[in-house]
C-alpha cells in the first residue's frame, strides 16, 4: 500500500479516523479475536467450562478481548501518526 493511502493523523479526531479506516479496522478485530481467545482459554476458559462464571468472569473476559483491539490500535496510530 502506498503511503499517500493511508490516512495519517495529528489531532484526536484524525486518530479517530484512522482506527476507523477499515483495512485498519479489520485488522485491529482479527487481532483482538485471535489474541483475546487465546488468552480466554487461558485465563477463563476452566471456569466458564465448570459453570462457576459470574458477571465478574464476564467482565474479564470483555476486557480479555478489548487488550489486544487498543494495543493493535496504539500500533497503528504510532506507525500513522504525522508530525
Amino acid at each position: 500500500m502506498n503511503t499517500d493511502e493511508r490516512p495519517g493523523w495529528r489531532s484526536a479526531g484524525e486518530a479517530c479516523r484512522v482506527i476507523a479506516h477499515p483495512p485498519h479496522l479489520s485488522r485491529t478485530v482479527l487481532t483482538a479475536l485471535v489474541v483475546g481467545t487465546i488468552l480466554f482459554a487461558i485465563n477463563q476458559l476452566d471456569v466458564v467450562l465448570a459453570g462457576q462464571a459470574t458477571t465478574g468472569t464476564w467482565i474479564k473476559i470483555g476486557v480479555t478481548y478489548l487488550v489486544p483491539f487498543c494495543v493493535a490500535n496504539i500500533g497503528i496510530l504510532v506507525a500513522c501518526h504525522r508530525p
